[in-house]
């Protein structure tokens, strides 16, 4: 049988919001397959909470650059928020944004070469580094080149939204506001990935088995749950932050308006970050 630390425990917890003891059983019962005990919860629980939905596991900020019809988002990393914070990294953010935008690299090891203001983004991330004496990575970025408009919404610099589409500045904003807010997978029930319905399927059928209804009832309880998922997790399904009595669908049909694609970067999303334990550090130093 896997151990199960009370790390293991902790940061089941962190992610799902059940107890401990809840979350150790699941953790026993996965033989200490983080993502299968979540799995377990939700199945026990309807907890919708997702292990990666929300969760900001490192350092780092979110920056944009638009030029016309085309414009980039851009995320970069660091080991601490005190070196996020420090006006050095988000130049080089900024720098590497403008960089994706008028080159149009085709990954992050192309984007490292290509020159903003006289020098390359490598040459600048490693004056960063040697500065604030810190690691520091370009992780991913997205570039739109679009003949409709786009728009941009930075939450702080933890969150970044980029739209493309067809309608007004306004509507444009309001737009990346509320994909900042309700964080949509995608624009429409069409993109929505199989795979992503069959997870949902098979948790529906263990959550409505439980139920102890007939199997025909179960069927039916499964099916509805099913067709309800898109409209959650869909831009155009989702209720408009602004107006929840309005879906974002009906906002844009009212508009004459259409979202053509859109990206949402959150710092550090699915990245696990490194816990110290300065008091076991301190400890094991005293027994050399």
């Amino acid at each position: 049988m896997a151990e199960i630390t009370a790390k293991m425990v902790g940061d089941l917890r962190a992610a799902t919001g059940m107890g401990m003891m809840e979350c150790k059983k699941a953790l026993v019962e996965a033989e200490g397959d983080a993502a299968k005990a979540e799995e377990i919860l939700r199945i026990k629980s309807g907890n919708k909470a997702s292990k990666l939905a929300g969760r900001t596991a490192a350092e780092g900020v979110i920056a944009t650059f638009v030029e016309g019809k085309i414009g980039a988002l851009v995320e970069i990393n660091c080991e601490t928020d005190f070196v996020a914070k420090d006006d050095t990294f988000p130049a080089l953010a900024k720098a590497a944004a403008e960089g994706v935008a008028k080159a149009n690299p085709a990954d992050v090891e192309a984007l490292s070469a290509v020159a903003v203001g006289g020098q390359t983004i490598e040459e600048i991330r490693k004056a960063a580094i040697a500065k604030l004496g810190e690691n520091m990575t370009i992780r991913r970025f997205v570039r739109y080149e679009t003949a409709g408009q786009l728009a941009i919404y930075l939450h702080g610099s933890k969150i970044g939204v980029m739209v493309d589409l067809n309608g007004d500045e306004a509507l444009g904003k309001d737009i990346a506001m509320h994909i900042a807010a309700s964080k949509p997978i995608c624009v429409s029930k069409s993109q929505v990935p199989a795979e992503t319905l069959e997870t949902e399927r098979k948790i529906y059928t263990a959550q409505a088995a439980e139920s102890g209804k007939p199997a025909d009832i179960v069927a039916k309880m499964v099916e509805g749950r099913v067709n309800k998922f898109p409209a959650e997790v869909t831009l155009l399904g989702q209720p408009f932050v602004k107006n929840p009595d309005q879906t974002v669908e009906k906002l844009l049909a009212e508009k004459g308006a259409s979202v053509n694609a859109f990206t949402m970067f959150v710092v550090g999303e699915g990245i696990e970050k490194k816990v110290v334990d300065y008091a076991a550090e301190v400890a094991a130093a005293a027994k050399i």
